[in-house]
C-alpha cells in the first residue's frame, strides 16, 4: 500500500534509466519554466487546482506505481507489440506523466494539444541524451510519450496501458493539498471543496482487479471528485476493467466504483 504524494516517485528511481530521465526533467530550465507557467495560467488566473511541478511529480509516482502493478498481470502495450523493453516502457510512463500538463502554459483549453506541440522538441533533446546511439528507438518512445500527453484528456481514449496508467494517475492527485492554494485565493467551488474533503489517496494491489484506489475523506463531498474527475479519466483510460475505486469516509466504506 502506498500513499499518493510527491515522494512516491523516488520509490521507482532505483533503475538508472528512470533516474537519469527524471533528473534531466527536473534540471531542464525550459521544462521547469513551462510547468511554472502552467500554474500561472491554471492556478493564478483560473483558480484551478495545482498543475505545476508538484503535480507532475505526484502523477509520475502514481503512474509508475499503477504501471508496475499492472505489468505483473497485464502485458504492457509497447512491450507486447515489440516496440521497446519493459524499462523503456517505464520511461514512457515517467516522461508522459511528468509532461502531461505542460500545455497549460499556453492555455487550459486544448492543453493536451498544446502539450504535444511544446513537448515534441523537448523530447528530441532529452531522449537523445538518454539513448545517444539509438535514433529509431527514441522516435518510437517519443510517439508513445506524446500519446500519453494527448490522451490524458477525459474525452480522448487511451490506446496503451502506458497512457492509461498516466491518465488514471493524473486523477489520483486529488487530496486536500492540491486545492489549498486556489481555495485561499478565492477559488471556492465544488472542485476545491470536494478536494479539501479528501485526506489521502492510496494505491494498492487489488484482489478482483489489479489496481485498487482507496480515497479517504472527511465528508461525502469528496465523492464528487471521484465521480467527476477520477471516474471520468478511468472511463476513457483503456485500463478501466483493471481498476476499482473505494471511497472511505472516516474509516467506513461508502462507495465503490464499479459498484
Amino acid at each position: 500500500m502506498v500513499v499518493v504524494s510527491p515522494n512516491l516517485i523516488h520509490k521507482h528511481l532505483k533503475a538508472p534509466l528512470l533516474r537519469k530521465a527524471f533528473n534531466l526533467l527536473e534540471k531542464d530550465a525550459e521544462v521547469q519554466s513551462l510547468l511554472q507557467m502552467a500554474n500561472v495560467m491554471a492556478v493564478n488566473r483560473l483558480k484551478y487546482n495545482d498543475h505545476g511541478p508538484v503535480h507532475s511529480k505526484i502523477t509520475c509516482g502514481s503512474a509508475l506505481e499503477i504501471f508496475s502493478i499492472l505489468s505483473q498481470r497485464v502485458p504492457p502495450t509497447t512491450v507486447e507489440e515489440g516496440l521497446c523493453s519493459l524499462d523503456d516502457a517505464k520511461l514512457i510512463v515517467l516522461c508522459g506523466a511528468y509532461l502531461h500538463d505542460i500545455g497549460n502554459a499556453v492555455h487550459r483549453d486544448l492543453h493536451h494539444v498544446h502539450g504535444c506541440i511544446i513537448a515534441a522538441p523537448i523530447l528530441d533533446r532529452l531522449l537523445s541524451k538518454i539513448y545517444p546511439k539509438n535514433r529509431d528507438l527514441t522516435l518510437r518512445l517519443k510517439s508513445e510519450i506524446l500519446h500519453c500527453i494527448f490522451s490524458h484528456d477525459e474525452n480522448v481514449r487511451c490506446l496503451s496501458v502506458e497512457a492509461g496508467s498516466v491518465k488514471v494517475a493524473d486523477g489520483t492527485d486529488m487530496a486536500e493539498g492540491r486545492a489549498r492554494i486556489p481555495y485561499k485565493m478565492g477559488g471556492v467551488d465544488i472542485h476545491s471543496l470536494s478536494a479539501l474533503a479528501i485526506r489521502k489517496v492510496e494505491i494498492v494491489e487489488g484482489e478482483n482487479r489489479p489496481i485498487k484506489i482507496l480515497v479517504n475523506m472527511d465528508n461525502p463531498a469528496g465523492v464528487f471528485q471521484i465521480e467527476e474527475v477520477l471516474g471520468r479519466k478511468i472511463a476513457s483510460s483503456g485500463i478501466e476493467k483493471w481498476v476499482e475505486v473505494v471511497a472511505i469516509e472516516k474509516g467506513k466504506e461508502i462507495k465503490t466504483i464499479p459498484s
